[in-house]
């Protein structure tokens, strides 16, 4: 049993509270160790508000959820009519959804942008692996709860979204059609698949969510922040062992991301009250009209945020698929015979094209769509292990690496509004393109992340004081 601390002689009453509570509960413990004594790196940039700013819309999300679960009817004949119920009659309603529905799109631009800053500045390397799979499961839990969500105002997009997206787990081979029926409930879109999205989006995937979150903070503060110039500030210590280039996270970072977090506010608040729909893209239109089964509209798409990877999907044509196994053959071909390999190695390589250029056309050009959006997700997990840079941040990395990246976002942004526009000839040419610099962005990154004249790292960290 642990031995009990007094607290000090003419200790006031909230001293006294604490000593009480820090018998029975680490709460000093874990302040210490996760704010006042947690030396995070000195030069911390913009990007590093994106974290925090994270955490806070995710606390958005689950009070605004709270209160909208206490108006909202998971009925099919009565979803609809409770949202505008929510809206029209219920104080301050309209406030509560808007602030979930901008939520939602202000989650995934902040989470973008969060592991963007992890790709640019090496956050994955050695030793933050598990740091970066806690972040890639986040995300996938996020597309998961949105996803659920989406179906709940069971509006025309909602209805008709949920339908398209289900009916894709249909082709997968030989289990397809019973997948999409027991994701459904029904044999349509219905009452029952209303309640198992609303359960899985009020309770099971936000008691995921926020595990996962605890574990991504525990893991981070175990091993370290990283910083804009990759260099492991634990390594220079002073005689009290405190990192020479570390400051404590409070009361530094603490006040540094109330700035962040005050401009967030000012930008989210204005879409709130004046432009909550933001021309279509934040809440379609289509989704003010109630759902109606004998009735498709136009063009269906999905929200903002999965539509790169469902340009991806529609980009999957049967030419497409043909050009995948030229591009299998000829890197199995580079590999074997260019790439040094010997023995079993290069037959095994080849052996390995073979079974996949079969698979390929074994299959049809939908299932390979859904295998391709599922996989623009999934290799973002193999990072760490693809990256085999000598150095880890862009700062001191060839320039041409810097463009590089510039590339890859401008293509994830064109794939983005591509999804939301109709099919076209064009459209789908520049998918097809984006789609090949994604993948090939990871693939090849063994080999072009190591190309190039790198410039040295400095011991410390460089640091201007603003």
């Amino acid at each position: 049993m642990a031995e009990f601390k007094e607290a000090p002689a003419g200790a006031s009453a909230a001293q006294k509270l604490m000593t009480w509570v820090d018998n029975r509960f680490p709460a000093t413990k874990l302040y210490k160790e996760h704010m006042s004594e947690y030396y995070a790196p000195k030069n911390f940039n913009f990007w590093y508000f994106f974290g925090s700013l994270a955490a806070l819309v995710l606390v958005i999300q689950i009070v605004t959820g709270i209160f909208l679960v206490m108006h909202y009817k998971p009925d099919a004949g009565l979803a609809f009519a409770s949202v505008e119920y929510i809206m029209r009659d219920v104080p301050w309603g309209w406030l509560v959804r808007y602030m979930h529905s901008t939520g939602a799109s202000a989650f995934f631009i902040v989470v973008y942008l969060h592991m963007f800053r992890g790709m640019i500045y090496g956050s994955y390397r050695k030793p933050r692996e598990l740091i970066w799979i806690f972040g890639c499961l986040i995300f996938l839990c996020l597309m998961a709860e949105a996803f659920f969500g989406y179906l709940l105002p069971w509006g025309q997009m909602s209805y008709w979204g949920a339908q398209v997206i289900v009916n894709l787990f249909a082709a997968v081979p030989f289990i397809g059609p019973d997948l999409a029926l027991l994701i459904r409930g029904d044999y349509v879109v219905g009452d029952a698949t209303l309640n198992r999205f609303f359960s899985f989006h009020v309770i099971a995937v936000p008691l995921v969510l926020v595990g996962l979150v605890a574990a991504h903070i525990m893991a981070l503060h175990e091993v370290g922040s990283n910083n804009p110039d990759g260099v492991e500030i634990k390594a220079k210590k002073d005689a009290n062992g405190i990192p020479l280039d570390g400051i404590p996270f409070h009361p530094y970072y603490t006040i540094h991301d109330i700035f962040g977090v005050s401009v967030f506010l000012l930008v989210f608040s204005a879409i709130i009250f004046f432009a909550p729909e933001l021309g279509g893209y934040f809440l379609e239109y289509n989704n003010f009209i109630p759902a109606d089964p004998m009735k498709t509209p136009a063009h269906i798409a999905p929200v903002w945020y999965f539509t790169p990877y469902y340009s991806m999907l529609r980009a999957t044509t049967d030419p497409m698929v043909n050009v995948i196994a030229v591009l299998v053959g000829l890197g199995a071909l580079g590999a074997a015979f260019l790439g040094g390999l010997k023995g079993m190695a290069k037959w095994g390589t080849l052996a390995a094209a073979v079974v996949g250029i079969a698979l390929l056309k074994t299959f049809d050009a939908k299932f390979w769509g859904v295998v391709v959006m599922g996989g623009a997700v999934v290799i973002l997990f193999f990072l760490p292990w693809l990256d085999h840079s000598p150095v880890k941040s862009i700062r001191y990395r060839p320039t041409w690496h810097k463009y590089l990246y510039g590339v890859f976002v401008v293509f994830f942004v064109v794939l983005g509004y591509l999804g939301i526009k109709p099919p076209s000839d064009v459209g789908t040419l520049v998918s097809q393109a984006g789609t090949i610099f994604y993948f090939g962005f990871f693939l090849l990154m063994p080999w072009w992340s190591r190309i190039g004249e790198f410039k040295p790292v400095p011991d410390r960290v460089t640091f201007q004081p603003h």
